[in-house]
């Protein structure tokens, strides 16, 4: 792996480390700390989803007109003031405030980071977008294992360390980042691409995939939002539901050579590789129906965390394959949007459905949401099979 992909899975360490120690507990300080219902809830995390949304996108189309470092170093900043502002101003409404330019922020940051990822190390196919999000998930080990703890005394440690580590990331990005070179000959003008972005076939199919994309995180969403709450409704402490994301994250890390070696011998294609992960998150939802203790929450959230490691690098991957020259960061920020989309539609969705109608209508409805995204999954790539059917035909007629 190259070293300038090694500096960039260090910052998304360091990134999603200072944001584990919040995110995890989003939920549980608007509920339980500011006095607000879920519903309540769900819509500030959709406010902070929705400005991720514009971030991703803002971001994806920064890096292909001014390049990743600036970009990242632009969405670092506006991270900062807010989280700064935090430290300071963490009472209703400030706190939904700030948090809607955090969430701005860090959606600049991400898609830059990952067409950066895929330009810095072309030949490595998946492998450079499975480094980032390994390395974001020792973030959230670490994030969500200290942040649990920091809170169970203060949320107001929780804002400082957060703030301090995004120093730590911005420091590491002014001195990291400047001398990272992207392919200069990718980022062309899309006026300069007619003919490559002529047929929006690859553009159809990456939206489509990425519907499915958006429905996992919808489903995924749950375990930091209602899941969350439901915890501690069941007596299960802060410490304890904050163990779930170290194990998820410590799982990821670790268990990267099983997972590899289950991708070779029974996902031989990306679109294997994803249904084969949605199917895993089913089955998680199906044992987090079934139980009230905390070692089914273990268990639910290590089939969950196996079916993640099947989904999550695969989508970006299609992403990076589909993309012209030039669209890189454009079709990361699709990608990082509809997840993000996933993350804002979840909380409300989910807290909705638990104030109304309760837990075991929520899981439903999410594993039908799941059996819809395998269904998307396979369909994606359909007309892009069509098109070079036809070209292949035309090609042996004109010989």
């Amino acid at each position: 792996m190259p070293r300038t992909l090694w500096v960039l899975v260090i910052g998304m360490i360091i990134n999603v480390t200072g944001s584990s120690f919040l995110w995890p507990l989003n939920t549980i300080y608007i509920h339980d700390q500011l006095g607000k219902s879920l519903t309540v809830a769900g819509f500030v995390l959709m406010l902070n989803s929705g400005a991720s949304v514009i971030g991703n996108l803002v971001g994806g189309t920064l890096f292909d007109k001014v390049g990743g470092y600036k970009s990242i170093l632009i969405g670092i900043l506006i991270s900062m003031v807010a989280i700064g502002g935090l430290v300071f101003f963490n009472e209703w409404p400030y706190y939904v405030l700030l948090l809607i330019v955090v969430g701005f922020g860090s959606g600049i940051v991400f898609p830059a980071m990952y067409a950066m990822a895929g330009s810095v190390w072309p030949e490595g196919g998946r492998k450079a977008f499975n480094a980032m999000y390994v390395g974001s998930n020792v973030g959230v080990a670490l994030g969500a294992a200290l942040g649990g703890y920091v809170a169970s005394y203060s949320f107001q440690y929780v804002f400082t360390a957060n703030a301090v580590l995004y120093i730590f990331f911005l420091l590491l990005a002014v001195f990291g980042y400047r001398s990272i070179k992207v392919d200069q000959s990718s980022q062309q003008n899309v006026l300069e691409q007619k003919k490559t972005i002529k047929n929006y076939t690859k553009l159809t199919a990456l939206l489509i995939v990425s519907i499915g994309y958006l429905l996992c995180w919808l489903a995924y969403s749950q375990w930091a939002s209602t899941i969350a709450s439901h915890t501690q409704g069941l007596g299960i402490s802060m410490k304890q539901y904050s163990l779930l994301w170290t194990i998820n994250g410590l799982l990821i890390v670790l268990g990267q050579p099983l997972v590899s070696a289950l991708v070779r011998f029974f996902a031989k294609t990306l679109k294997s590789q994803i249904v084969i992960g949605i199917i895993i998150f089913i089955v998680s939802f199906v044992v987090v129906l079934n139980t009230t203790q905390f070692t089914g929450f273990i268990i639910a959230m290590v089939i969950l965390t196996i079916g993640e490691m099947f989904v999550w690098p695969a989508v970006p991957t299609i992403a990076n394959d589909l993309a012209p020259k030039g669209r890189e960061g454009f079709y990361q920020g699709i990608v990082n949007s509809m997840a993000t989309g996933g993350r804002m539609l979840g909380p409300v969705v989910g807290g909705i459905l638990v104030d109304f109608h309760g837990m075991s209508m929520l899981y439903g409805v999410l594993i039908v949401l799941l059996a819809i995204s395998v269904v998307t999954t396979l369909l994606y790539d359909r007309k892009l099979k069509q098109n070079i059917t036809k070209e292949e035909t035309v090609v042996v007629t004109g010989s």
